[in-house]
């Protein structure tokens, strides 16, 4: 009988075997899936007369082959590279609204600025003016075109965290029931690889949106944490995620960690990786700091054009109004737990020393610090100095009262391309003429030649009569200067300032740029234009063909802004193309270190097959051998 018994169960393991060879096999393909393997152990033992005997193997269980720590390497490294990926997936359409060529923006700006030199050339031809008028429309067009594929592509983006919190509270759900089904079979001494496999997978499913962190409890489920420390999944239960409107800017979105009714803010730090994170990334740093940039463009563009076409004079004779509708001024954005009342404004003051960032004003009763957000430089002026003056920018507290703990978010870009319009409808109204002209002596040795003069300033001597007279050494002496203008290079006598050929002399508002060498005696006067030169005076349109050299994006001349504008987003796309293709590899080799553990393997399952083939025949031939040692032995004795 005990030898019948070895061979049965013998026979039974083998087949047992067998069969979690085939499950193995039929679930190569299957996502998720963890190889199992039969653990047989000795039956144990009986003490016969002459000795201790086996009493065969049995089955033990059934378990997966399973690395806790690299299932949570490749969950890990998943999360990073699915946060990477759709970033850069992002950051390619970014990428497509701001084209090369003449297509672009920065053809744009430049033909608008280009198109005055035939002015300057022709002041009173109207088809050159006409031209100066369109390709500013043209600009600005293309400046709210821009603008609006920005709007889109985050309206797009938000479409997709919404859509992507749907998943994680779908797959929280799943995994609560997956933990509830776990529990059941916690008092069985076997484990459910099954459900072990298919937590693993929905664990796995959920790093690709969000990074978790999973503690494993006695009843043999798992708690879920997102952002740091927020339970996601607790046993049975699961919690939520939700997208909500931000607090401070309702066109931007938030995501908040919901339990019990109660939500709480998720600061996008604490998100690590996963979709989630590329998306708010996205949103909140790449998306926000473009449409700042070309915010600024927009901005430092149509205040620069605007500050110097309003200083010349159009061909009615009438002071130059501004040649694109001024942005409007800025309106903070009080935070909601402020409890003071004051209100803010932001305009520019000197569009040159623009910063592509939004601001922060943060009260304290008596101070108020200014903050910039891109990179958290800080000035800190008394409440009573206002209105408060950084980086190009004019802060002002437009009505109410700031008190001790009070923020104040302004976004200076934040609509300044979205409202772009050109001012300026009729070709008269062009203020191509300068307010003041220059009259050479007429004892002039004529190695001087005038080459512009155009305002620079509202000056309030702007139009006072001036006189240049050259000295033997090169040097002129000024007469007629009013305040407010540099001291003299020599203080003389005679003061003198010095000259060299094609600096422009800066003095009572205007500008007079000179070339050739000066003979002593030559003499140079400025006075206002007169009425009726308006139609050949193309003094303020040389100013505005000026502007392409002038310093104003960060050191960057105006023509070349656009340039900026798209390193940057070049610069970002380089940057998250080098950081997929690097966490993708980093993710592809902790995947293949699982799979080497987890995974099916034919040829190794092939051989086992063979293996315990053999196994199960040699049972099934001892199992006869006993059964016909039996048989013969029940046949002596019944006779």
């Amino acid at each position: 009988m005990s030898s019948l018994n070895i061979g049965a169960r013998a026979l039974n393991a083998n087949l047992a075997a067998l069969q979690v060879i085939g499950n193995n096999i039929a679930n190569v393909n299957t996502p998720g899936y963890s190889r199992q393997n039969v653990i047989q152990q000795t039956s144990g033992y009986q003490q016969m007369g002459n000795g201790f005997f086996g009493k065969g193997m049995e089955i033990a269980t059934v378990e997966r082959s399973h690395s806790a720590y690299l299932t949570r390497e490749a969950q890990m490294a998943g999360s990073v590279a699915a946060a990477d990926a759709l970033r850069y997936s992002r950051l390619q359409a970014l990428e497509s609204a701001f084209p090369l060529g003449t297509g672009g923006l920065g053809a744009a700006l430049n033909d608008t600025l280009n198109a005055w030199a035939d002015v300057s050339s022709s002041p009173s031809n109207l088809t050159a003016r006409v031209v100066v008028i369109a390709k500013g429309e043209e600009f600005a067009s293309r400046l709210r075109n821009t603008a609006s594929q920005l709007d889109a592509l985050s309206k797009s983006t938000q479409q997709q965290v919404k859509g992507s919190v749907d998943v994680v509270n779908g797959l929280a759900q799943d995994l609560a029931k997956v933990n509830q089904k776990i529990i059941e079979t916690a008092g069985d001494s076997h484990t459910p690889n099954d459900l072990y496999d298919q937590r693993d997978q929905l664990l796995g499913e959920l790093s690709k949106h969000i990074q978790t962190s999973s503690v494993a409890n006695k009843d043999g489920s798992v708690s879920v944490f997102v952002a740091g420390s927020q339970p996601l999944v607790l046993g049975q239960s699961a919690n939520q995620l939700a997208v909500t409107p931000d607090p401070i800017d309702n066109s931007r979105i938030a995501l908040a960690f919901v339990q019990g009714g109660v939500s709480t803010p998720l600061s996008d730090a604490t998100l690590g990786g996963g979709e989630l994170s590329g998306l708010m990334n996205f949103l909140n740093k790449d998306l926000a700091a473009v449409q700042n940039q070309l915010g600024r463009m927009a901005l430092a563009s149509a205040t620069t054009v605007n500050n110097q076409h309003t200083l010349g004079i159009d061909m009615q004779g009438n002071p130059g109004q501004n040649f694109f509708i001024p942005p409007a001024a800025a309106i903070g954005k009080a935070n909601p737990a402020n409890t003071g009342d004051a209100v803010v404004s932001s305009n520019v003051s000197d569009p040159a020393a623009l910063m592509a960032s939004d601001y922060e004003l943060r009260f304290t009763g008596t101070d108020v610090t200014v903050v910039r957000l891109s990179d958290g430089d800080s000035t800190t002026v008394p409440i009573a100095s206002a209105p408060f003056v950084k980086d190009g920018l004019t802060f002002n507290i437009d009505s109410g009262t700031a008190a001790a703990g009070d923020r104040i978010l302004v976004r200076p870009f934040e609509a300044a391309a979205r409202n772009l319009q050109v001012a300026i409808g009729s070709p008269d109204r062009l203020a191509a003429a300068s307010p003041v002209m220059v009259t050479p002596g007429a004892t002039n040795a004529g190695g001087l030649s005038v080459e512009t003069l155009y305002a620079v300033s509202n000056s309030a001597n702007l139009t006072d009569p001036v006189s240049l007279t050259f000295q033997a050494d090169g040097t002129f002496v000024a007469t007629g200067l009013g305040p407010g203008n540099p001291p003299p290079d020599n203080v003389g006598p005679p003061a003198t300032y010095n000259f060299k050929p094609g600096e422009p002399i800066v003095l009572n508002g205007w500008s007079l740029t000179l070339r050739g060498s000066p003979s002593p005696g030559d003499q140079f006067n400025i006075d206002p234009a007169p009425a009726g030169s308006t139609a050949q005076n193309a003094g303020n349109a040389s100013a505005v063909l000026a502007l392409r050299d002038r310093p104003t994006f960060e050191g960057v001349a105006l023509a070349d802004g656009y340039v900026s504008l798209f390193s940057d987003v070049g610069t970002r796309v380089q940057g998250a193309k080098f950081a997929t293709e690097f966490s993708a590899q980093i993710a592809t080799t902790a995947e293949t270190a699982r799979a080497n553990v987890s995974g099916v393997n034919l040829d190794e399952e092939a051989a086992r097959l063979l293996q315990y083939q053999q196994a199960y025949q040699a049972s099934a031939k001892f199992l006869q051998i006993a059964q016909s040692t039996f048989d013969s032995l029940l046949a002596t004795v019944g006779r």
